[in-house]
């Protein structure tokens, strides 16, 4: 039997049988398997790790000298450079999985995890397409398990704060809402010429697997890997791709978003193989209870472009412009919050300190995932909020390839309805020996 069918039929017969739940006696272990265990990876696999209830059992990476620093700290834990033998091997050692793979190996793992019953714990965007966002979604509501995504900001206080201003009445109905982000592009590639001829491939670097399900690409030096892969369209989803699930959350729980109904770039744009720099973004969604009409439109700048001035002020408190923030527009005022920090309801003098939330407590977003597990019961961030939160996120990125067009976003359908090149990046073929049901 060679080694794709052998993968093929292994992950097959695993698939048929739910997980042993270790943890189902309060004094067991939750048995983790860990794919992709550097930088973001590696924080989300270590940060699991420190509740008393978990142990790393198993780890995963492409790249030998990633799995080496993993193993100092696991050094019990089998080692391991493709998920998927994990998955045919392995899949009666443990329980629940985390994933910190690039965003193009986001779905195959979280699907196939999620079909064997495991838990899943998913770094954001959830994938970097819209299909394989919805398939993740369902299966995660087929399966009954528990599952987290990575968008820690979600736990802490100031954004629990700022949803329950806005839901409190603070500023009245909110009539639009304008999000920045224009911290330096340290993830941008030094390399952006894609020659034919590849540079060497680093000793332990499995280059075939890193690719995965997307067709091979000659490895370059400073250009994709191990921490560039972000800025090309093959492999990640530009910097609105990145940090849009942490800034579109408390607005989607505030105003109880669903999906954008259009969304179009007024400025910025792409077209070859890599995202563009910056961009503006329109998106409108129907309103709600929370919102001053019908509609209500959020506006996403990045790279450089600054929000609109006219509308956007800042809190006396404050003596210097943050790189990144969210200004929501009420009509009865506004509230300004830099990315990360507390929040500020405008105008201050008539909203002092004591009117503030009491009593929100500090809460460990990967604890609170294992916690969940272990009582079974949903945790803050679950697929059913994480995959829609996506989803908006990624209408958005899509309007770069085609700036200046609005583009109709048919939730229910799962398609871009009035734009057939749009519609045609919602779901992206796998290549050969990577494709799994159903999802690519």
């Amino acid at each position: 039997m060679n080694r794709r069918r052998f993968f093929q039929t292994s992950a097959a017969a695993t698939l048929g049988f739910p997980a042993i739940l270790r943890s189902a006696s309060p004094n067991s272990m939750l048995q983790v398997a860990s794919f992709g265990v550097a930088r973001m990876g590696g924080r989300t696999m270590q940060s699991v790790a420190t509740h008393e209830k978990v142990k790393i059992v198993s780890i995963c990476d492409v790249d030998a000298a990633h799995l080496a620093q993993a193993a100092k700290l696991f050094p019990d834990a089998s080692k391991h450079k493709d998920w998927r033998e994990v998955m045919a091997k392995l899949g009666d050692k443990y329980d629940a999985v985390t994933i910190g793979t690039p965003d193009h190996s986001h779905a195959g793992p979280a699907v196939t995890a999620l079909r064997a019953k495991k838990h899943v714990y998913l770094q954001k965007p959830m994938a970097p397409t819209l299909h394989e966002c919805r398939v993740i979604t369902e299966e995660a509501k087929k399966a009954g398990v528990v599952t987290q995504l990575g968008n820690q900001g979600r736990s802490s206080i100031e954004a629990r704060m700022t949803v329950q201003l806005i839901q409190s009445g603070a500023i009245g109905k909110v009539k639009e809402v304008i999000m920045w982000e224009n911290k330096p592009l340290s993830w941008w590639p030094k390399n952006t010429e894609l020659r034919p001829q590849g540079d060497p491939i680093p000793e332990g670097l499995d280059w075939d697997l890193w690719c995965g399900v997307r067709n091979p690409v000659p490895y370059l030096n400073d250009t994709y890997h191990p921490q560039n892969w972000r800025a090309w369209f093959d492999f990640g989803c530009g910097e609105m791709g990145d940090m849009g699930c942490h800034h579109f959350d408390a607005t989607f729980d505030a105003l109880k978003l669903t999906a954008p109904i259009r969304a179009r770039q007024t400025h910025g744009g792409s077209s070859g193989p890599l995202w563009g720099e910056k961009r503006i973004v329109e998106l409108d969604f129907p309103g709600s209870e929370y919102t001053a009409d019908d509609i209500v439109r959020i506006t996403w700048n990045d790279g450089g472009m600054e929000p609109d001035m006219t509308k956007v002020k800042m809190p006396k408190a404050l003596t210097k412009w943050p790189h990144a923030g969210t200004f929501w527009v009420g009509t009865e005022g506004s509230i300004f919050k830099p990315y990360g920090q507390r929040p500020f309801v405008l105008p201050e003098e008539t909203f002092p300190a004591e009117k503030y939330p009491k009593g929100l407590k500090g809460q460990d977003h990967y604890h609170d995932w294992v916690d969940a597990i272990l009582a079974g019961k949903k945790s803050c961030a679950d697929f059913s909020h994480g995959g829609p939160l996506t989803e908006s996120v990624l209408v958005g990125t899509i309007t770069d390839r085609f700036p200046g067009q609005w583009l109709e976003w048919d939730r229910e359908a799962c398609q871009i309805s009035n734009h057939e090149g749009a519609n045609k990046l919602v779901k992206r073929e796998y290549r050969e020996g990577w494709k799994i049901e159903g999802l690519g």
